[in-house]
């Protein structure tokens, strides 16, 4: 009995020490998490639309990765703008999100930024900047034009289709810019546009894919964020350029390239300047040049010939002695729009409200 006794009071201290081992971890841990510096994304899509929201959460992963436990990161995704938004933006708050980047044009504006000023936001493609808003993008309108080359490259007769999202001045010089790039490689070619209204509807992408093949288009591309076009692509045979990430596993065959952000590098700055005190608002457009901007690799049907001709026009781009939109421009209705040797500024394209010589379809959607 008392061995028995002994052993029972031996159990129950083995016990309470082990449960405050347990405690004492369990605080250490908590601890450890609470001091990490809380980070989070909200997207417009689906974090694995294979395209644009997809390609920003390679980027949150990016800076998971290379600051490890010193950040808490976290994302929000098929998001609308408006009251969803709001909700989202005051939940993350909520719970101690001291850096908060919107993925999608409209998320953040002048008036959400001054409810939260302990908060630092970033927005991409955007223009308002506040002491606590940022606002950064690319010159995705330098790699469109190359894939527009790839895509002219690769057209027998010069009906090329083009999936478009919504009429706002992005969408609208990335459509200028595939056009203008695709001529370099097949004068006189059009581009004929299909407004689907929206970010990411596969369905709807699709159908516009067909309707385009439909029309007469040889050559698809596009500037919405899933892959539907070139699944569709696929099945024809006909040749397709995406957008947003290397989605040639969904057309292995019909794949040409794409023009991609490299967005991990941007946002880990931007982690880092924020967690040791050096963050300020600002407006950044990364480039070709920078290494933010870049094509994805290229699929079997563009040829060597096609491939020496794009790689001469990125050094061209990368040195400043070619800007695909330098005049003499003219628009759909030969108005010229773009007066030889004039370049057009950054301004320019956020207000770029036209569609160059060549181009099908209204720019108001």
């Amino acid at each position: 009995m008392r061995n028995g006794k002994l052993a029972l009071a031996a159990l129950l201290v083995a016990l309470m020490a082990t449960g405050i081992a347990l405690a004492a971890g369990v605080g250490r841990s908590s601890a450890a998490k609470s001091s990490a510096y809380k980070v989070a994304w909200i997207y417009v899509g689906p974090h694995n639309d294979h395209g644009w929201s997809q390609a920003h959460d390679a980027g949150r992963l990016y800076v998971q990765k290379a600051l490890g436990s010193k950040v808490q990161t976290t994302y929000k995704e098929t998001i609308a703008n408006g009251p969803q938004l709001k909700q989202t933006v005051a939940s993350l708050v909520q719970q101690g999100y001291k850096l908060i980047f919107g993925t999608s044009f409209g998320f953040f504006d002048k008036a959400l930024a001054a409810k939260y000023p302990d908060v630092k936001f970033e927005q991409a493609t955007g223009t308002d900047v506040t002491k606590n808003m940022s606002e950064y993008f690319g010159a995705a309108e330098d790699t469109i034009y190359l894939s527009g080359m790839a895509a002219g490259a690769a057209s027998k007769n010069g009906k090329l289709g083009y999936v478009v999202p919504f009429p706002i001045p992005e969408v609208i010089r990335h459509a200028n810019a595939f056009a203008l790039g695709a001529q370099a490689m097949h004068p006189g070619a059009t581009v004929r546009l299909v407004w689907t209204n929206s970010w990411f509807s596969p369905t709807v992408e699709k159908k516009a894919a067909e309707s385009l093949s439909n029309a007469g288009a040889d050559v698809l591309g596009q500037n919405v964020d899933s892959p539907a076009a070139g699944q569709f692509a696929e099945t024809k045979g006909i040749p397709w350029v995406g957008y947003d990430s290397n989605a040639q596993s969904f057309a292995p065959k019909s794949w040409l390239t794409a023009s991609v952000y490299h967005w991990g590098p941007y946002y880990l700055r931007r982690v880092k300047a924020a967690m040791d005190g050096t963050w300020k608002s600002g407006f950044y457009y990364g480039s070709i040049k920078d290494g933010f901007t870049g094509l994805a690799p290229f699929g079997p049907k563009v040829s060597a010939k096609t491939k020496a001709a794009i790689a001469a026009k990125m050094k061209a781009i990368r040195t400043g002695s070619f800007y695909e939109f330098t005049g003499p421009l003219k628009d759909q209705k030969g108005k010229l729009r773009v007066p030889a040797g004039k370049k057009l500024t950054v301004d320019d394209l956020y207000a770029m409200n036209w569609l160059v010589k060549g181009v099908i379809g209204s720019p108001k959607g």
